[in-house]
């Protein structure tokens, strides 16, 4: 069963269906990372997930991640300390 987020972007509401949600709130790098990881791991190609983050070094080493990993960043926003990514995992 899939799970769907609402989020904002700037030309309009767009809901994202993703396969499987991380939270790593109250984790501290490099943990959220290798949650990530291990997650995507045992994910399909074409799979997306949900990760929420609070620690400020993981908006960098998560997008970094995506960048070496060929996994599609389809959403990002940041609340307060709160951070929300969609990936989608490309292989």
């Amino acid at each position: 069963m899939k799970n769907e987020a609402l989020l904002m972007n700037e030309s309009k509401d767009e809901e994202i269906e993703y396969d499987d949600e991380l939270d790593t709130r109250g984790l501290f790098c490099p943990e959220p990372l290798f949650e990530v990881r291990n997650l995507s791991e045992k994910l399909e190609i074409g799979q997306c997930f949900k990760v929420i983050a609070d620690d400020p070094a993981a908006e960098e080493d998560l997008k970094r991640w995506a960048k070496r990993t060929d996994t599609q960043l389809v959403e990002f926003r940041k609340e307060g300390e709160e951070l929300t990514f969609i990936f989608r995992k490309n292989k």
